[in-house]
């Protein structure tokens, strides 16, 4: 959850012991570039762990963003969602000066905020200069063990976003973390909200939440997900049970029987008029006559040729 923003007393400096105290004594609109001047490290470390609700107005689109079209039905569509379940991924905005901010990343959930009516967003927020400060607590971060899959996640996707990084660059930054597991963390931002949070709580591990990912239709993998909860299921049976819902189902060739047995076989459908009659029979000769019937009175007809043909 986003902490509240805290106004300090007008003309009040915020010093070195006010940045220890965390994020409701760095950040202000209006005192933020004495507490950067101050501390820029400890700003920039406090401002990459949290994210805070800040007021539309304030925010401005980059002038330099090379995107300039956007989808006007995908705009309405992810604003529709953003109605139902909020703004879920934080946009990354660039402080400026008190109370004006400059979008980064987001843009597009930007702008179908705005159509949703929504006043004010979640964003993290970075300083005028703090690229290698701000990549730096990034990577520290993710190299905490207190971390929960989504946080990790959310990590990795902003380094990814924000620097412009390949997903091999990334791995290469984090040196023994392959570009694989990687992935794997970033798929995670997709899931549903009561997925992640039952990944934030540890209800479920970061296995589950890989295979849950791997799901493409989304009543699947909500099903996947309760019978994990309802039933205890571990990373390897909820795998077992994904795979076999998505497990095709081949019907088996029938085997083809050698020329004399067909003959026999057309004879037998021919004399009692019935198509579907099989013969079975295996490499040793053994076998058997298969007459099939819809109903009693289709057995009784079949009983009465029988017995004609004795």
């Amino acid at each position: 959850m986003a902490k509240k923003v805290v106004r300090n007393e007008p003309g009040k400096k915020v010093t070195r012991n006010d940045l220890g105290a965390g994020l409701r004594a760095v950040f202000n609109a209006d005192t933020l570039s004495e507490a950067i001047a101050e501390d820029p490290v400890a700003v920039v470390k406090e401002l990459s762990n949290h994210f805070l609700m800040i007021p539309i107005e304030e925010i401005e689109r980059n002038r330099d963003q090379p995107r300039t079209h956007f989808s006007e039905n995908e705009l309405n569509e992810l604003a529709e969602s953003i109605k139902v379940h909020g703004l879920i991924q934080p946009i990354t905005v660039r402080y400026l000066e008190p109370h004006k901010y400059q979008i980064i990343a987001g843009e597009r959930r930007f702008r179908a905020s705005k159509i949703a009516g929504l006043t004010s967003v979640p964003a993290f927020i970075r300083t005028a200069n703090d690229t290698e400060l701000l990549e730096m607590a990034l990577l520290e971060n993710i190299q905490r063990q207190d971390l929960n899959p989504i946080e990790v996640a959310t990590s990795y996707s902003r380094l990814i976003e924000e620097f412009k990084l390949t997903q091999e660059q990334l791995s290469e930054r984090m040196g023994k973390i392959d570009r694989t597991t990687i992935a794997n963390y970033i798929r995670l931002n997709k899931l549903e909200e009561p997925i992640k949070d039952a990944l934030r709580q540890g209800i479920i591990s970061f296995g589950h939440g890989r295979v849950l990912a791997g799901v493409d239709t989304y009543a699947t993998r909500m099903s996947l997900f309760q019978e994990t909860i309802d039933s205890g299921l571990s990373v390897r049976g909820l795998e077992d049970l994904r795979k076999s819902l998505e497990m095709p189902k081949v019907k088996k060739p029938s085997e083809k029987l050698p020329g004399e047995y067909k003959d026999i076989e057309d004879r037998l459908q021919q004399q009692f008029g019935i198509k579907k009659i099989q013969l079975k029979v295996n490499a040793e000769g053994k076998g058997q006559i298969v007459f099939p019937f819809a109903n009693t009175k289709a057995l009784n007809d079949l009983l009465d040729r029988l017995e004609e043909n004795n």
